[in-house]
């Protein structure tokens, strides 16, 4: 298969490419990538250096058709798997626009390819955020015919390339599948996301950063697992479906940074909290039932021993993520 895939610098894309390239050695990889300040450029220079053969990277914007196109005849590519997305909730709030113009038009440049005819497949990847936020003391979980409900320029733009990719399987009946998953781990992750900004923290000796409204949950997935749940889709997935990827394990953020501080050694005077940002969510949680039922698919690494690997990958990797520090848009101290 020759697979072009998209954000590929970044950290969920990065994993993937890895991942896909180890597992089906056959298969070409090309990322497509517009290198924005989250994309790192030792990952798909080091992925180079492993695999020069079968991966190729382009930089380029999804949103150009003309370019997009060019290089699916370049490299006869059959499917694609759109990873390319803005995705800090907190930049989102200070730069929407941006937002609109990747996760929506983007998205809609690749459908558009699909629809006609320049590539076989497309997989888009999305978020459990498109649906909202559920109460701290519900028992409801997020399905995939549940309302969308966004409430943040991040979530709403990519609930609007939701909308696009269901308008256009029931408009043109394109060889679409879209995935919504929970909030992922691991390593490869820029440093303004929660676990690397804790662990990086630690390794630096400052003190964590906890919105205030700390008990919040988030349900996690590692990033490996999620990886699995998109090669399972793409090989057994019926077309025109949406399937939540979710591993049923809650942390808040309270619990998170307790481990970490655990971890390192360190204790609660460690904390200091932060104003919430404006629409901070309180939950997610995913009925992953559809996917775990029809193509089998599970979770497999434990939270707990995957955050671990996680905290160790940052510590034995500061070279990765040190030069990194200054790139980050937000100071999430200043809200007001």
């Amino acid at each position: 298969m020759k697979i072009l895939v998209t954000g590929g610098s970044g950290f969920i894309g990065t994993n993937f490419i890895k991942y896909w390239l180890d597992k089906y050695r056959e298969d070409v990889v090309v990322n497509v990538d517009k290198m924005t300040y989250a994309a790192v450029e030792t990952n798909h220079i080091d992925t180079a250096l492993q695999y020069p053969d079968r991966y190729f990277f382009e930089k380029a914007d999804i949103c150009d058709y003309d370019v997009m196109s060019d290089i699916v005849r370049k490299y006869d590519i059959e499917t694609i798997v759109n990873f390319a997305a803005e995705s800090h909730n907190s930049y989102a709030i200070i730069n929407p626009t941006v937002f609109y113009q990747t996760n929506l038009m983007g998205a809609q440049t690749l459908l558009e390819l699909t629809r006609r005819g320049c590539i076989k497949r497309l997989h888009h990847i999305s978020t459990c955020e498109v649906y909202g936020s559920l109460e701290l003391d519900s028992d409801d979980k997020f399905q995939e015919d549940s309302p969308l409900f966004p409430n943040t320029p991040y979530n709403s733009a990519k609930a609007c390339a939701d909308l696009a990719v269901r308008a256009y399987i029931k408009t043109y009946d394109v060889p679409v599948t879209l995935s919504n998953c929970a909030n992922n781990y691991g390593p490869y992750q820029f440093v303004e996301k929660m676990i690397p900004l804790f662990v990086t923290n630690m390794v630096s000796g400052k003190p964590l950063t906890l919105y205030k409204e700390s008990q919040n949950r988030r349900e996690w997935l590692h990033v490996k697992d999620h990886c699995r749940a998109i090669d399972d889709i793409l090989h057994k997935g019926c077309l025109g479906r949406t399937y939540n990827i979710g591993s049923g394990c809650e942390k808040s953020i309270e619990d998170i940074a307790d481990y970490i501080l655990a971890y390192f050694g360190r204790g609660d005077s460690e904390k200091v909290y932060i104003p919430d940002r404006p629409s901070h969510d309180k939950r997610y949680l995913l009925d992953s039932t559809r996917i775990r039922k029809e193509l089998g698919w599970e979770p497999e690494i434990n939270f707990e021993e995957g955050l671990k690997e996680t905290i160790e990958w940052y510590i034995n990797n500061e070279k990765w993520w040190r030069p990194l520090l200054e790139r980050r848009v937000v100071d999430e101290t200043k809200w007001k």
